[in-house]
Parts: C-alpha cells; sequence; structure tokens
C-alpha cells in the first residue's frame, strides 16, 4: 500500500509548482515516481544513499520496467536530491552518478502532408459545435505546433485583436510567440462565434467556465480520423506537432527557429527532427551533386 507523501517530496513538489508553474500531470508523474522510491525505501526518501538509489533502479530493470520509466524515474529522483542539496537538506545528491539506462532510439511518429491535408478539409465539414472545435483544433496545431495542454488553455479571447500571432505561455511558464495561419485564425474565430458568451476557453468545456478536457479532446480526434479514413491509432495532438516539426523541416525551416516555435528550452530536444534533415539533405545531393546521376569529372579537372 502506497505511502504517504513525506514532507521533503511535498516540499520538492511545492517548488515545481511555485517556481516552475509545473502543470498538474506533471506534479502528479514526479509525486508517484518519489512515492515509489519511497515505499522501496521504507521511507526517509530523504535520507537515502547512492547504494540505495542504484539499487531502486536495478530493482526496476528486473521486475520489468521499461528503460524508459528507469530513466524518467531516475531523473526525478536526481531532481529531487538537487533540491535537497540546495535547500542545505543534505550534503550530496546520490543520484548524480547513477548511470541513465539507454534509451532505444526511435524517431517521432507523423502524418504526411496528404494526409494532414485530408483531416483539415474532414474536420472543416463536419457539422456543428463538434465540427467548430475539430476545425479549429487541428487548424492551430498544424499551424503551430502546440502543445495540446497549450491549445486547450487558450482563452476565449485570445484572438480578440488583429495581430496574427498567439501569445503561448508554455512548459515552466516560458512565454513565446507563434504566428498563426489565416485559415487557423479564421478557424478559431469561427469555433469563437458559435462557443457561449460566458465560456472562459476558446475551446470550452461541457461545464461553464472549464476548458475542454484532452479526453474529449482526443476523441473529437478519432471521429475526424476515421471519417478521413485514417488509423485513429495514428493520431494524436502530439503526433501532430510532430507532422509541423517534420514538414516545417522538410520545406527549408532551420533547427533554431524550430526550437523556438516548439518551446523547447534545449535545441537537443529539437534535434530529434534532424531525419527530416538528413532526408532532405540526400535529395540536394542527389539532385545537385555532379556525381550523382553518374556523370564523372573529366581527367583534367
Amino acid at each position: 500500500m502506497p505511502m504517504a507523501v513525506d514532507g521533503h517530496i511535498e516540499a520538492f513538489l511545492e517548488m515545481l509548482a511555485a517556481e516552475r508553474g509545473a502543470a498538474q500531470n506533471t506534479l502528479a508523474a514526479y509525486a508517484a515516481d518519489l512515492s515509489d522510491f519511497e515505499v522501496f525505501c521504507g521511507g526517509a526518501p530523504g535520507r537515502a544513499a547512492a547504494d540505495q538509489v542504484a539499487d531502486y533502479v536495478g530493482s526496476l530493470a528486473a521486475t520489468g520496467s521499461s528503460a524508459r520509466t528507469q530513466a524518467r524515474r531516475l531523473s526525478a529522483l536526481r531532481q529531487f536530491f538537487l533540491f535537497m542539496l540546495r535547500e542545505g537538506y543534505r550534503a550530496d545528491n546520490p543520484a548524480a552518478d547513477i548511470a541513465t539506462p539507454k534509451l532505444p532510439s526511435s524517431l517521432p511518429k507523423f502524418l504526411s502532408e496528404a494526409e494532414v491535408d485530408a483531416l483539415l478539409r474532414t474536420a472543416a465539414e463536419m457539422p456543428g459545435p463538434a465540427g467548430l472545435k475539430a476545425a479549429a483544433g487541428l487548424e492551430i496545431l498544424y499551424a503551430t505546433g502546440l502543445r495540446v495542454s497549450e491549445l486547450l488553455a487558450l482563452p476565449a479571447g485570445a484572438l480578440s485583436t488583429n495581430a496574427q500571432i498567439l501569445m503561448i505561455k508554455g512548459k515552466g511558464g516560458r512565454e513565446r510567440i507563434v504566428p498563426l495561419s489565416d485559415v487557423a485564425k479564421q478557424a478559431a474565430l469561427n469555433l469563437r462565434a458559435g462557443t457561449k458568451a460566458k465560456a472562459r476557453y476558446l475551446f470550452a468545456g461541457r461545464a461553464t467556465g472549464t476548458a475542454m478536457t484532452r479526453q474529449g479532446f482526443a476523441l473529437l480526434l478519432k471521429q475526424v480520423a476515421l471519417k478521413a479514413n485514417i488509423d485513429p491509432a495514428r493520431l494524436s495532438p502530439h503526433v501532430l506537432r510532430h507532422s509541423f516539426a517534420s514538414h516545417m523541416l522538410a520545406r527549408g525551416a532551420d533547427l533554431r527557429s524550430l526550437q523556438k516555435l516548439l518551446g523547447h528550452s534545449d535545441i537537443a530536444t529539437t534535434q530529434i527532427y534532424t531525419h527530416v534533415l538528413a532526408e532532405r539533405l540526400e535529395k540536394l545531393m542527389q539532385a545537385h551533386h555532379p556525381l550523382a546521376a553518374g556523370r564523372l569529372r573529366n581527367s583534367s579537372d
């Protein structure tokens, strides 16, 4: 049976919320991971030694946890003990030198431009409030690369001016500006016009003053995918974000610009899309390199 969250973990979670603006889902994930370690230690996780941390990570592998889960929980422990160190609760970080489990390399999943176009056309043809939400959601996600949490948090007055940009508050409270296409803006205006006057959010929930839930939006995307003859399992808000990034790079965008648009704090995160750059460079080589078409240099060159 899970143990109660100890005082140090609670203080750490409060810091994440207050100083880094961590979302509720993020806080819940940290709480679950740290509580699991607390159970393993038998209490007082803040006093754990390096060998206990190593044994814990080893136990995760032994019980069949994926490398991704192991890495995430070790990362949570590193952040927790770093907080303990900075606050003077202990003099070291026992998780700092524990080797991170090697993650399998995987490329982000994304749709083709033709598939995205089919989804946009299908959503635009859907009737009623569901159609307005589907059209606006798909257009904005694909035009901006927003996270679904950022999309659903958009206030009803987000498009109250003629500006072609959105001010987004992303992870850690970091703000960024993203441009909005004319089609996406019109879809959003259509949604706002068809939404109750007292709605607080652009994507309003069933109850007054609430936003549409992730689950509700995911169900809406599933309906659009089925109508567009696309496997619903291949479509999610994050797949649309990956599609936005991949298509932007394929059409000439650079990684630094994409990093700003996606709201990544570290360009290393954006570099998961370098497979698209590699494909583009290969096509450039095939199209422009003098030897690509079997042409040989003259011996006098």
